[in-house]
């Protein structure tokens, strides 16, 4: 069964931090471009951040590089996104996806995402 469970959501104040952890099935994980979307209340999701299987590539958003970092652990099926400096702005449901079959994929819009995680919340008080 394919499964993306994400964990480490919660509620910060802004400049804080946060990690988020994403555990995946080997189906999934297995040769998949790993990576994170958000949608904020309203707005259209948006990518974060990928990195490929080797974890020698990571692609970031412009406005989160050098605040968020993306790694992987393959023996474990993980993927993480540590999140510094938030900013209230960036409260939103983030989620965990795989992209399978394509080697890495930088920029993924939602429709190269194969597989979804339910999302985690991430609060950012001003």
């Amino acid at each position: 069964q394919v499964q993306l469970v994400e964990s480490g959501g919660g509620l910060v104040q802004a400049g804080g931090s946060l990690t988020l952890s994403c555990a995946a099935s080997v189906r999934t994980f297995s040769s998949a471009t790993m990576g994170w979307f958000r949608q904020a209340p309203g707005k259209e999701r948006e990518f974060v951040a990928t990195i490929s299987w080797s974890g020698g590539n990571r692609y970031y958003r412009e406005s989160v590089k050098g605040r968020f970092t993306i790694s992987r652990d393959n023996a474990k099926n993980t993927v993480s996104l540590q999140l510094n400096s938030l900013k209230p702005e960036e409260t939103a449901v983030y989620y965990c996806v795989a992209i399978r079959g394509r080697g890495f994929v930088a920029g993924p819009t939602v429709y190269d995402v194969d597989y979804w995680g339910q999302g985690t919340q991430v609060t950012v008080s001003s």
